[in-house]
């Protein structure tokens, strides 16, 4: 629900437009658009208990991965500002926080007029990996400069996921959409997972965004704009790309038949800029850290899916994607999770 608004950094609201976010997550009381008297901006509100299920509940613990304040604290401190400089990235402007009686906060920001990353080439989103190289470069193996910014984010984010056991792997509607060796696949993943996170925080740290997906980035010319800083902090090199990649198909952002192309293109370039910036490490280490990071942060959507078939209940994004069927978001998916189950078998098996 909008807050009522006393008073706007745009003027007098005109229009005022929800966008699409993860509804669920309590620390989000919405998004909206606001065209005023004097120009548009993007109003978030930041809230300790909003609405959603309790593995979305927000926390008040600054290292939580779902810290409420985090992403008005990247911004009031300047750390996005930094982050960004002379990488090619940017983000959203500054325009005004307003702490509210109840004790959330509005973020205002600047309205970004670009094109928006579903919309993007395969040479746009490597262009982009290269700016986020840089950026990520030069907080390589440093200490974390804000206390505030998550600790163990990946732990925090797979651990969440209710997946009621047993999970029905072998169901015959699942056997109809997914062939064996997938859903063996996916079983192992799931049964591997904290393995997986173990490989993924022994990894060489750097300072990542977090949330690097198509929905958060928009192209200004050149320049990336990246946006929704919540869960900003310590993570592996190659994290973000391990996010990316997965998500350009998730919810049919971009077609599958591109996978390939993403997946060769965003690590290459993201390698690229690490080096632009100074990092001396090993090309092998960020292959081998993209497969871990991108294989660990989804061990749980296999079984939330079959369970939600073999229940009848709708398995796609309710938020990006709720105009595919069942058919479509399981071949879809079938794709992604192949290379990662592809990734996780690598890793598991590596001396």
């Amino acid at each position: 629900m909008l807050p009522e608004l006393a008073s706007t950094p745009v003027g007098d609201p005109v229009t005022v437009t929800p966008l699409a976010h993860n509804a669920g997550n309590q620390a989000t009381g919405g998004i909206w658009r606001v065209d005023g008297t004097d120009g548009t901006a993007i109003l978030k509100h930041a809230t300790p208990s909003g609405e959603g299920p309790s593995h979305w509940a927000a926390s008040d613990d600054p290292e939580h991965w779902n810290f409420w304040r985090r992403e008005i604290l990247a911004y009031e401190t300047g750390f996005v500002t930094r982050y960004c400089a002379d990488t090619g990235l940017s983000a959203p402007a500054l325009l005004e926080t307003t702490s509210l009686e109840d004790g959330s906060r509005l973020l205002w920001l600047e309205y970004i007029d670009g094109a928006p990353g579903a919309r993007w080439t395969v040479g746009r989103l490597a262009a982009f990996a290269r700016q986020l190289g840089r950026a990520q470069a030069r907080w390589a193996d440093r200490d974390r400069p804000h206390p505030w910014l998550s600790r163990r984010w990946l732990r925090g984010y797979v651990t969440k996921e209710p997946v009621p056991e047993p999970v029905p792997w072998h169901h015959p509607a699942v056997a109809r959409l997914w062939d064996r060796p997938l859903r063996e696949g996916v079983e192992a993943l799931w049964r591997n997972r904290n393995r997986l996170i173990t490989l993924a925080e022994s990894l060489p740290r750097t300072v990542c965004h977090l949330d690097v997906w198509p929905m958060n980035l928009i192209a200004r010319g050149d320049t990336s704009m990246l946006l929704d800083w919540s869960f900003v902090g310590d993570g592996a090199i190659g994290e973000d790309i391990g996010n990316l990649i997965p998500d350009t198909v998730a919810d049919g952002l971009f077609d599958t038949d591109l996978l390939p192309d993403i997946v060769d293109a965003t690590i290459k370039s993201y390698i690229d800029g690490l080096s632009d910036g100074g990092w001396t490490g090993s090309p092998s280490t960020v292959h081998r850290a993209v497969a871990i990071t991108a294989a660990t942060k989804y061990p749980w959507l296999a079984p939330l899916m079959i369970r939600r078939l073999a229940e009848g209940v709708a398995v796609g994004s309710a938020n990006y994607d709720a105009d595919s069927d069942t058919q479509q978001v399981f071949a879809r998916r079938a794709v992604m999770l192949n290379l990662l189950c592809d990734w996780a078998r690598r890793a598991l098996d590596a001396p």
